[in-house]
């Protein structure tokens, strides 16, 4: 038997983030169980070339930040902030484990261990079998865990003469092809292209098949300066306010260089709005042979299989996998539940900041019934429909969790909030210009994003991203200084 209060499934981002929350702000004992060898989650089995595509400071644990807050002096994002890569992440959450949990004497880890349910786990490596005691409470964190391209097979029929490799294997390669052949069209899809840009492959070797093109966010609006992340909320709801459809507010946005999209002949479809770098937009759009059939069928050599027909390729070519879902799309459900706690992102993305969210509010409410009030889930979004639900359902969220004085007081004082405003901050000029943008579209904006999604906006205040210093003040509750994040 365990001793432990709490059985924490998955020591990844989500997994780690609230458990650093919980133990934090509560006396109790937790068991951390993950399958793989060590914590990180995804990141241990992410391909050898992936770093966040978000600043390294939005990312990780709420009581140790991620890198140093430094901005870049080099290369093609110069002045914009550190983004970590794999190796780092995975460093980063060993010291969290052994230096914070492990030392605190309250966290017990169980690497290559598989839940059983019931609070029941057995080692995958010699087979024996942990409980945890009646009391203890599950907590979900692989509810949403990312599919990885290495642990899946390809999504389609692959013939025994063709070249078919995961984005994992791509470093690997020992014989050039004359064309390499990149499936999907999400950041893993986007990162091997630019992978092998930067590798010296000429843009005529590629050939990329797009099911769908992306709208994504261009990174350097999406920076921990609350003058500039809030300035991307604002323009977010000054465009949504003006707007007949999303198609127009997406265009919108791209005008304001908030969204990007690869080829601008082409309206996307999908937005699940990972960052892109200018430096990247260029490189991408160099690759002049983008195949859009849909999903495919089957991979011959020479020759890929759409539903709708076929494209031919090279002999030789290397077809590259990117096609796991990132995301996953599983059903919005009570985080706090009769049999376990079920993280998922509480307001707009920005996972470990709603999984952190989680931890603290588990640790200081006795209550589920309360505890589901103040933290609502999100959803991950794929289509702009889903994107707009997103930022409608996340503001929602941020008016329940910020009308609480000590979770704004929390929330404020945590790097992983993207949107939270130093206190040498506060009183600027400029703070104050983008809190008034703010103050003046939000509430048209979201009502806006309501109707093109199809949901009741919940009449909020002030977005995921609006802090309350920028409130109304017969509407701010007293002492609340929560500073919320978005999309």
């Amino acid at each position: 038997m365990v001793d432990a209060d709490y059985l924490v499934v998955g020591a990844g981002a989500m997994g780690m983030a609230f458990t650093d929350a919980l133990i934090d702000h509560a006396d109790v004992r937790v068991a951390l169980v993950d399958r793989r060898h060590g914590v990180g989650g995804h990141w241990l089995g992410a391909y050898p070339f992936v770093r966040l595509h978000q600043a390294s400071a939005f990312y990780g644990v709420a009581s140790t930040m991620l890198g140093g807050g430094r901005l870049q002096r080099n290369g093609p994002e110069a002045g914009l902030q550190e983004r970590a890569t794999s190796s780092e992440i995975c460093a980063y959450y060993e010291h969290i484990l052994a230096d914070r949990m492990i030392e605190s004497g309250r966290v017990e880890f169980f690497a290559a261990c598989e839940h059983l349910g019931d609070g029941t786990f057995v080692s995958r490596i010699s087979g024996e079998s942990f409980t945890v005691p009646e009391r203890c409470r599950i907590v979900d964190a692989h509810y949403l865990a990312p599919a990885i391209a290495a642990e899946k097979p390809p999504p389609f029929d692959v013939a025994d003469d063709a070249r078919v490799i995961p984005v994992n294997d791509l470093v690997h390669v020992d014989e050039v092809p004359s064309q390499y052949v990149v499936v999907g069209a999400g950041k893993t899809a986007t990162d091997a292209c630019v992978w092998l840009l930067s590798r010296g492959v000429h843009p005529d070797a590629i050939c990329w098949v797009r099911p769908r093109d992306p709208w994504m966010l261009n990174r350097a609006v999406v920076q921990p300066d609350p003058v500039i992340f809030l300035g991307m909320i604002a323009d977010i709801m000054q465009a949504a306010e003006a707007c007949a459809s999303l198609d127009d507010v997406f265009l919108r946005l791209e005008d304001a260089g908030v969204m990007l999209r690869i080829d601008r002949s082409v309206l996307p479809t999908m937005a699940k709005t990972p960052t892109l770098a200018a430096w990247e937009l260029e490189a991408l759009r160099t690759i002049g042979r983008v195949e859009r059939h849909g999903h495919i069928m089957r991979v011959d050599r020479g020759r890929i299989e759409f539903a709708t027909g076929s494209v031919t390729i090279a002999d030789d070519a290397i077809v590259v996998h990117c096609a796991a879902e990132g995301l996953q799309y599983r059903p919005l459900v009570p985080i706090w539940g009769s049999k376990a706690i079920t993280l998922q992102p509480i307001r707009a993305g920005f996972p470990c900041f709603g999984a952190a969210l989680a931890g603290y509010v588990e640790a200081t409410r006795d209550d589920d019934q309360e505890k589901n009030r103040l933290c609502p889930p999100s959803p991950y979004p794929d289509s702009m429909a889903s994107w707009a639900r997103m930022t409608v359902m996340g503001a929602r969220s941020a008016r329940s969790f910020g009308s609480e004085p000590d979770i704004a007081a929390w929330a404020s004082q945590v790097a992983i909030n993207p949107a939270r405003i130093p206190p040498e901050l506060a009183g600027s000029a400029k703070m104050g210009d983008t809190l008034d943008r703010l103050q003046a579209h939000t509430k048209a904006g979201i009502s806006r994003l309501a109707e093109f999604a199809g949901v009741d906006a919940g009449e909020p205040t002030r977005t995921a991203s609006m802090p309350a210093e920028s409130m109304p003040a017969e509407s701010m509750p007293a002492q609340t200084r929560e500073a919320g994040g978005s999309s």
